[in-house]
């Protein structure tokens, strides 16, 4: 069953042409009374989206997180890759070795 419901600011319903005219005369004002009160209880509606978009932070800060981690690995292992492949660097009489051989 659709339950059609004037929105609040809208047009107002029918005034009888009668009072109408009498208060266009006379200068009175016409007033409404409108008995229409919120839902009790909370709009769940509402908190939906505020919840949601926090939602979607917190999982995009862990994938953030996931993604830095793989790539500071992923740079590691890389590093330990190309020191072992150059064997020990010099430079002006001191030697460095990067990585240990398989033999030591």
């Amino acid at each position: 069953m659709h339950h059609h419901r004037t929105p609040p600011g809208g047009i107002a319903p029918h005034i009888p042409a009668d009072a109408y005219r009498r208060a266009q005369a006379t200068g009175q004002p016409v007033v409404f009374v409108v008995n229409d009160r919120p839902p009790a209880g909370i709009e769940w509606r509402r908190l939906l989206l505020p919840f949601a978009i926090a939602g979607a932070t917190v999982a995009g800060g862990w994938g953030l997180v996931a993604a830095l981690c793989f790539l500071l690995d992923t740079a590691a292992h890389t590093a330990t890759v190309i020191a072992g492949a150059a064997g020990p660097i010099g430079v002006g009489g001191i030697t460095l070795r990067l990585a240990r051989s398989k033999g030591a």
